[in-house]
């Protein structure tokens, strides 16, 4: 990794990967400062009012972590950005019987555009993030992301939103090693974060319960609605298009009218209405993406060029046919089951992350 920066912005959480980010730096040399994030979080009678990212212990410890690397140390006010760009897309993508990504946005409007900026603004030239992924950089000057060394915990499905010029200005320095490599260097170094467990829930739903959260906060009523077959039969009510997910089978509550079992496989916001089928009906090997964003645009020669639909998915082979105003025809070489507009579809050559974009509704 070249670091050719003179001041590194470290965004730090009081996590491992980011605590370690900021370690790796400074021991090459690196004049780096700590940048932690105050977020948005719901508040209410009985709700923490605390983002799970950013609580006072996390603050407490990304502040030790700092000190004992001798980093400045700047605590930073994004409630109002996070809110506006990632809490109420999420909601309004539910509204419109999606199912968003809210990382997705929380990369693209927040961490590498709001706090970069923020960074450039303090006289830094890199922001320095905890994410397992790869960048680099190609001998006419751009920019390739590529998988983390370790595949289990690799981000570079939401790192796909990054444009050429964000790339330029990031880093990644754990994403040359394993989770396990990372605790065992972090008691080395006798931080206070090498046996910290990591949250995978939504930081900004207090009770990890997203129903709960929409109901309380979509300014859309909850509305209860048909439950019709692939046929058109009505079979039944459900309690809001909000507590579905494509591809669901368990908690459908209707009547037991068929031998195969029924899934969703489609939401119709405008009917308000949930409908079911059989698995078969769940099949997609060609779909639509928009608002695609290339990292590298792939060669009309390509043969190998893979998609993931799910943050923790496989790579499916697949063909691609770019059909204008950042659209793109995915082609998929063996059917998926529960393929969820709103979701991101993700395209790898080998080990580098292309780009990619939503996936759109049918």
């Amino acid at each position: 990794m070249n670091i050719d920066s003179p001041v590194t912005a470290v965004a730090m959480s009081g996590g491992l990967d980011s605590s370690m980010a900021a370690a790796l730096l400074v021991e090459q040399g690196v004049d780096c400062i700590g940048i932690m994030m105050r977020l948005w979080s719901e508040q209410g009678p009985g709700i923490a009012s605390t983002n799970k990212c950013c609580s006072a212990d996390s603050v407490d410890v990304a502040r030790t972590v700092a000190d004992r690397l001798g980093m400045p140390f700047y605590l930073v006010n994004a409630e109002e950005p996070f809110r506006k760009a990632v809490v109420e897309p999420y909601i309004g993508g539910f509204d419109l019987g999606r199912t968003p990504n809210p990382c997705l946005n929380c990369n693209r409007r927040i961490r590498f555009d709001w706090l970069l900026r923020y960074a450039l603004g303090l006289g830094a030239e890199r922001l320095a993030t905890g994410h397992h992924a790869r960048s680099r950089r190609e001998a006419n000057g751009s920019y390739s992301l590529l998988r983390a060394v370790d595949p289990q915990k690799d981000q570079s499905y939401v790192l796909s939103v990054l444009t050429q010029k964000q790339l330029g200005h990031s880093l990644f320095p754990v994403g040359a090693y394993t989770k396990p490599e990372l605790r065992d260097m972090a008691r080395q170094r006798d931080l206070p974060v090498a046996d910290k467990q990591e949250s995978m829930d939504l930081c900004f739903v207090a009770d990890d319960d997203y129903r709960r959260f929409l109901e309380d906060w979509s300014p859309a009523p909850v509305q209860p609605g048909p439950i019709v077959t692939s046929e058109g039969d009505t079979v039944g009510t459900h309690q809001g298009l909000h507590r579905y997910t494509i591809g669901q089978r368990r908690g459908l509550d209707i009547p037991v009218h068929s031998r195969e079992p029924r899934y969703v496989i489609r939401k119709l916001p405008e009917e308000n209405a949930l409908v079911i089928g059989n698995r078969s009906d769940l099949a997609t090997l060609e779909f639509q993406v928009e608002e695609t964003n290339w990292i590298r645009r792939p060669h009309s020669s390509d043969s190998d060029l893979t998609c993931q639909i799910r943050y923790r998915g496989r790579d499916i082979p697949c063909a691609l046919e770019e059909t204008g105003d950042n659209g793109v025809t995915v082609l998929l070489q063996e059917p998926q089951y529960g393929v969820a507009p709103g979701q991101a579809a993700v395209f790898y050559r080998g080990d580098e992350c292309l780009g990619g974009g939503l996936i759109a509704s049918p």
